[in-house]
């Protein structure tokens, strides 16, 4: 089996952020600094974690040094300017560039923890896991906060009907 580029899984999934923080924005500012935990990072800087996360996997895997488009506050404005930015330069990296990926060997951190990672270790067991971790705490923050966002809103592939509920009842 051969996996598609990453840029398409993360092209795929910062429009659907995009459209997350349009939909959190558009129901309440407030929840823009919200956390799920007190420990843990506010809904933007978790927006921005997730972006860079497709840098951080992107970049090495097509033998490039990591860049970063941060556009320094962590205000709305400027993490979705950073997502623009991101998907721009994603979108522009030739699917040839991961023909490597294979054998490629990436050095991180993880924390405090230094990694050396075969390249499809690095994207399947560190760098997607990291992205979605941080996609999702936004996704939750937002359900957290009562603003009306789904499966469907998360993936942009599922589909139910109007006032759909898991709940019975």
């Amino acid at each position: 089996m051969t996996l598609p580029p990453p840029t398409r899984l993360f092209i795929h999934y910062l429009g659907r952020l995009r459209d997350l923080l349009a939909r959190v924005a558009a129901s309440d500012s407030d929840i823009l600094d919200r956390r799920l935990h007190p420990d843990m990072a506010p809904l933007l800087q978790q927006a921005r974690s997730a972006i860079g996360f497709t840098l951080r996997a992107a970049c090495p895997l097509a033998g490039r040094e990591i860049v970063s488009f941060s556009a320094g506050a962590t205000t709305l404005s400027n993490i979705l300017q950073e997502l623009d930015a991101t998907v721009a330069y994603l979108a522009a990296l030739p699917d040839a560039a991961f023909d490597d990926v294979g054998s490629a060997r990436v050095d991180t951190t993880a924390g405090f923890a230094d990694l050396a990672l075969p390249g499809p270790d690095y994207y399947l067991m560190y760098a997607v896991p990291n992205f979605f971790f941080h996609y999702t705490m936004v996704y939750a923050i937002g359900r957290q906060a009562g603003v009306a966002i789904g499966k469907a809103d998360f993936d942009g592939y599922h589909a139910y009907p109007p006032g759909f509920s898991f709940s019975p009842g």
